[in-house]
């Protein structure tokens, strides 16, 4: 295991519809049970032949929300799609959401693949690599404080800067294995994240998997050992299946020792942070793996003084 691995838990999407009243329950039970963040998803609308369309609340609206009512965990959208976005302005609201939040902002960003929301709501799809090459420029550069002139295919800025100055540089993480999305990022960021379907929620899928990173890594002149890793984990309580099975996806379930053991098993395969989809993403559930959080945290801390 991570010496210091951190759990986190992505609060709910379109599993169904929630209101602002249980997702600021959630943040208050996950902050008391000791979960170290709580992200968002950052979509628009989802349509699937086999499921009514759905969509959710605007993400960084929602993060803004919840870092005035919580005080310790994290906080980060998983992951911004920067193709959404103006990227100066996407720069500016995450200083802003960094500021209420007293510095607890993950800048997480990702270059989007559901085309039905690009084509909803009236942002183009095309040139998706270049876009993000583009954009992630400038948030880097504004978010490390600098004054930005960019003239770009997609996107231009002329002397832009962030006014007030922010804090500090929020720690920016990718989501994505594209190859053209990692050498633009892996020199820079701080944290890679991947999706359970990647590795098949498995610690054997993990490992096998990671090795792609660390070449990417190499490519882009970055020790892979100066990178963190971030796996979202599948977690099924009871019978409940909010989420609809993936072909090559076994979830975490059973006993919550179990679950425990799965989870400190992809921390032992790289993970130094694993972000809990839960199934059901409910307040009892966030309630419930609150042991398994703890024990996470024991085995840490147990790890580090050995070390």
């Amino acid at each position: 295991m991570a010496a210091a691995v951190r759990v986190g838990v992505q609060l709910p999407e379109v599993e169904r519809e929630v209101r602002w009243p249980e997702y600021a329950s959630m943040a208050h039970i996950a902050e008391e049970v000791g979960f170290d963040s709580l992200w968002v998803g950052d979509h628009y609308l989802y349509r699937e032949d086999a499921r009514p369309e759905r969509g959710p609340w605007e993400a960084w609206t929602l993060l803004a929300g919840l870092a005035t009512i919580t005080e310790r965990v994290t906080l980060g959208p998983l992951v911004a799609c920067l193709n959404f976005h103006n990227p100066a302005v996407l720069a500016k609201t995450a200083a802003t959401v960094d500021e209420l939040s007293g510095g607890r902002l993950v800048m997480a960003l990702g270059a989007g693949w559901n085309r039905t929301e690009f084509d909803a709501f009236g942002i183009a799809y095309d040139h998706r690599a270049s876009r993000f090459e583009e954009g992630f420029e400038i948030v880097r550069r504004l978010l490390d404080g600098e004054r930005v002139t960019f003239e770009g295919r997609f996107h231009r800025t002329r002397d832009a800067v962030l006014l007030p100055r922010p804090a500090r540089r929020p720690p920016m993480m990718v989501g994505s294995g594209g190859a053209r999305v990692l050498a633009a990022t892996l020199p820079t960021v701080d944290v890679w994240n991947t999706w359970y379907d990647w590795y098949g929620n498995t610690a054997e899928g993990f490992a096998s998997r990671i090795k792609g990173i660390d070449d990417a890594c190499g490519r882009a002149g970055r020790d892979p050992a100066t990178l963190e890793r971030s796996a979202c984990v599948l977690v099924r309580l009871g019978d409940a299946a909010e989420r609809p099975d993936a072909a090559g996806v076994t979830p975490l379930h059973g006993s919550l020792d179990a679950v425990g053991a799965g989870l400190r098993e992809i921390a032992a395969a790289g993970a130094d942070e694993l972000i809990l989809v839960l199934d059901p993403i409910t307040e009892g559930s966030i309630r419930t793996l609150g042991p398994v959080v703890d024990e996470l945290h024991r085995d840490a801390m147990v790890a580090r003084r050995r070390a």
